[in-house]
C-alpha cells in the first residue's frame, strides 16, 4: 500500500534496547540493522543510548554513523534528547538546562535528523529562546504526549496551549498513540494475572479499560498496598503509559501534530486493539493535512523476550495495512 504523500514509516532503535543491554554489538551498529534488514528507511534514535559522550558525543562518531546509515539508504528521522533537571541533587537553573540540551541539538543536526524529541512541557521556560537555535540548526523540536497526557489533562493542557501560542513550525507536537488504547495488551494482562493482581480488578482491566471507574480502582489498589511486589513496576504503566482517550479528544490539536509514535506492546490484534488506534489516528491526521514520520515503537520489551527485529517488522506490516492509502 502507498501511504499519503509526505508520510514516512520509521522504526525506533529503542526497540532494540534488549540487544543494547546484551552489549554484543554497539548501539550504532544495532540501529543500522533496522535499515540493513529493510525494516524501515528511517530510524529514530535515543542520543543517550547511542554514544558514551552524551550529552556531547564526539562529532566524528556522529558523522560516521550518519555516513554509514546513508550508505545503506537510510537516515535518522528524530532524535530523543533529554534535560537532566538535577546536578548532584541540586536543581539546574534554566541557563544550565539549556547548556545541557544545546550540545544534544547540535549532535542531532550533525546526524542529519529532522528534529528532536522531548517530553511535553519539559522545555518549559526555554522554549521561546530555543527557536532561533532550532532555526540555525534546521531542526524541529517535537514535544511528545503519551498515555494520560491529553489536551484535557490539567497538568499538560498548558503545554499544549504554549505550543499553539508560539505558533512556530520549529515547535510541534509528537503524538504517542498509547494515548488512544481501546484495550490493554493481552500479554500484559497475563503478566498481571500471573503476578497476583485481584480477580475483580483484572476483570475491570480486561472488560472496562475505558471506564473512568476502572482508573479509580487501579489507584485504590495501589494506595492500599495491595499490589504484589513482583509486578509493582509493571502495574505503574496503568497510571503513566497506558491511555484511554478517543481520537475525538485530539480535535483541537491535530494541526499541531507533526510526528507520531505508533506505540505497540504485543502483536495480538484479534479484536483490533492494535490496528484500531492506528487506523483512527491515520484518518484524523490525513484530514488535518499531516506530513511527517510515523514511528514503530515497541514498549512490550519490558515484559516480553521476543525478537525485536521480527516484532518491529510485523508491526510495520500491520501499520501499513491500517493506515489510509495515498
Amino acid at each position: 500500500m502507498t501511504l499519503p504523500a509526505g508520510w514516512t514509516l520509521a522504526a525506533s532503535a529503542f526497540n532494540l534496547t534488549p540487544e543494547v543491554i546484551r552489549a554484543e554489538c554497539t548501539a550504532p551498529d544495532l540501529a543500522v540493522t533496522l535499515v540493513e534488514r529493510d525494516i524501515a528507511p528511517a530510524v529514530e534514535i535515543e542520543l543517550g543510548q547511542m554514544w558514551r559522550g552524551f550529552p556531547d558525543p564526539a562529532a566524528d562518531e556522529v558523522h560516521a554513523f550518519r555516513d554509514r546509515l546513508a550508505a545503506t539508504g537510510g537516515r535518522v528521522s528524530i532524535v530523543g534528547v533529554s534535560i537532566d533537571e538535577f546536578d548532584r541533587g541540586r536543581r539546574r537553573t534554566d541557563a544550565e538546562r539549556r547548556a545541557f540540551l544545546e550540545p544534544q541539538l547540535r549532535a542531532s543536526a550533525r546526524v542529519g535528523a529532522t528534529g528532536v524529541r522531548l517530553p511535553i512541557g519539559q522545555a518549559g521556560a526555554l522554549l521561546d529562546d530555543l527557536v532561533p537555535l532550532l532555526d540555525e540548526l534546521d531542526l524541529v523540536l517535537y514535544e511528545e504526549a503519551q498515555g494520560h497526557q491529553t489536551p484535557q489533562n490539567a497538568i499538560t493542557a498548558p503545554a499544549y496551549e504554549r505550543i499553539a501560542a508560539l505558533d512556530s513550525p520549529r515547535v510541534r507536537l509528537l503524538l504517542d498513540i498509547s494515548m488512544l488504547m481501546p484495550a490493554l495488551p493481552i500479554t500484559y494482562l497475563e503478566r498481571l494475572e500471573d503476578g497476583g493482581i485481584p480477580d475483580d480488578l483484572l476483570r475491570r482491566l480486561r472488560d472496562d479499560w475505558r471506564d473512568p471507574a476502572t482508573q479509580g480502582a487501579v489507584v485504590d489498589l495501589l494506595r492500599s498496598g495491595g499490589v504484589p511486589g513482583r509486578v509493582h513496576t509493571l502495574y505503574m504503566n496503568l497510571l503513566v503509559r497506558f491511555g484511554r482517550s478517543d481520537v475525538s479528544d485530539l480535535a483541537s490539536v491535530l494541526p499541531l501534530i507533526a510526528a507520531a509514535h505508533l506505540k505497540f506492546w504485543d502483536l495480538d490484534d484479534a479484536d483490533g486493539r492494535i490496528s484500531r488506534p492506528i487506523r483512527e489516528i491515520g484518518h484524523a491526521l490525513r484530514g488535518a493535512g499531516f506530513t511527517g514520520t510515523l514511528c514503530s515503537e515497541w514498549g512490550g520489551q519490558e515484559w516480553l523476550d521476543h525478537d525485536p527485529w521480527e516484532m518491529t517488522e510485523r508491526h510495520l506490516d500491520l501499520a501499513r495495512a491500517a493506515l489510509p492509502a495515498g
